[in-house]
């Protein structure tokens, strides 16, 4: 298993380009994240391949429906010998309860985090689907709501990381998306950190996507980021 904080997110329509792009990498030196096009369009088969490659694979579904649906959708992707899977926090404390009883006790069973707000989410969109007070109280409330229901961290942007690591702690693990070097642009995310940012601000694992996806030579902009959080 790597110690890498680094998450590569292979936002790719197919699996030959996952493939190739993980052929250009080091597992010890990375993770690697599959979300919902590059599974939908490929399937179980990609993941089983990349972990039996000796990826550590966060698999990013945001599984979000009733309890009894979403622990039978994670004890599936455990099955799938992934290093990582999360829920929407939203969902609420029985699905995530559900969720993580699913995967039992064991030490090596995959972690389980929740989705608090997309990090594309701004004011205006958190206005518009009519939620109350601000976007960082209720990530704040998310984060305790997945605590008291067991799961080992959440998704966060980087911005609320210091207050997230203040309130719940040094065990909990925060999984920040939105992570762009200083050198790159913002794309759509709109709460964005560098990596040496939100390590500093408490964030456990980066998840970086085009600035080392989108470069000439993956492994060169994958050392770059790791020479820029020494």
């Amino acid at each position: 298993m790597s110690d890498s904080k680094i998450i590569i997110a292979l936002d790719y329509p197919s699996s030959e380009a996952a493939l190739d792009l993980a052929k250009q990498l080091d597992p010890q030196r990375c993770r690697l994240k599959i979300g919902k096009e590059l599974f939908t369009r490929s399937g179980p088969q990609v993941v089983e391949t990349l972990v039996g490659q000796g990826f550590d694979i966060f698999l990013d579904l945001k599984y979000h429906d009733i309890p009894n649906t979403v622990a039978k959708a994670c004890a599936a992707a455990a099955d799938l010998g992934v290093w990582m899977m999360n829920v929407h926090a939203l969902g609420g404390a029985d699905m995530m309860a559900a969720a993580k009883e699913s995967l039992g006790n064991q030490s090596d069973r995959p972690l389980l985090i929740a989705v608090t707000l997309l990090t594309s989410m701004d004011q205006t969109t958190f206005d518009q689907i009519g939620l109350q007070g601000s976007i960082t109280d209720t990530v704040l409330r998310l984060a305790k709501l997945t605590d008291d229901s067991g799961l080992d961290g959440v998704v966060c942007s980087a911005q609320e990381a210091s207050q997230l690591r203040a309130q719940r702690g040094e065990n909990f693990q925060l999984i920040t998306p939105g992570i762009r070097p200083a050198d790159s642009i913002q794309g759509d995310q709109h709460r964005t950190m560098t990596p040496a940012e939100a390590l500093q601000a408490g964030s456990s694992y980066l998840v970086i996507g085009r600035p080392i996806t989108g470069a000439e030579n993956p492994m060169a902009a994958l050392e770059a980021i790791e020479n820029s959080i020494l």
